[in-house]
């Protein structure tokens, strides 16, 4: 099992990394929580992993905490949320937003979330309600924003799109969320975290 890396951040565009460790290349997909805490390419980052093993694959995911990782883990063991979903609910909110949501069964901000729907949002307020007092405390990975400066606005906003899409948007969902919160000169970050934040608070 490989539960830390340290090394070099070759390349980040969101939701997936490439990390140079000792001249090893590891892929990896981190969700945007600590996406935006990650320092710009060609500088050190070190981040928790989490390895699923599939038939098909070997998938490794990134975490700037452990308490982000052992959320991820954790929701892994809800019924019916597989790898992604797990990382669309890290995206889309904080691990205390998500644990205020189901202290206070908050199911209009959960079901905000891609690809929850209404019983899956009771599904994760049932079985995540214990697991998170198991967990104790649940700190975000951090707010600061580091922007790649140098990314222009019109390749900022397919990036910001791809990204939705592929943390679970549909194509026309996310290209609208992106459109809603445009300004010039944001970066794919800012736009992904300005599209996040308008879609919850809906």
């Amino acid at each position: 099992m490989i539960g830390r890396l340290k090394g070099e951040l070759v390349h980040k565009q969101a939701p997936n990394l490439l990390i140079d460790v000792n001249g090893v290349g590891y892929e990896l997909e981190a969700p945007l929580s600590t996406f935006f805490t990650l320092p710009d390419r060609g500088k050190p980052v070190t981040l928790f992993t989490h390895l699923a093993i599939r038939e098909d694959a070997h998938v490794l995911y990134g975490f700037a905490t452990e308490s982000e990782r052992a959320l991820f883990r954790s929701l892994l063991k809800v019924s019916g949320i597989g790898a992604k979903m797990a990382l669309a609910i890290l995206s889309g909110m904080s691990a205390e937003e998500f644990s205020r949501c189901v202290e206070s069964e908050d199911l209009a901000s959960l079901v905000r979330l891609p690809g929850i729907g209404r019983k899956t949002a009771e599904r994760l307020i049932v079985e995540m309600r214990d697991r998170l007092a198991k967990l104790g405390g649940l700190a975000p990975a951090g707010s600061q924003l580091l922007r790649d400066q140098a990314a222009g606005h019109g390749s900022a906003t397919s990036d910001a799109v791809a990204a939705l899409v592929a943390l679970g948007y549909k194509p026309q969902e996310a290209s609208r969320m992106v459109k809603t919160v445009a300004e010039d000169e944001m970066d794919s970050e800012t736009l992904i975290r300005a599209a996040l934040q308008n879609a919850v608070q809906r």
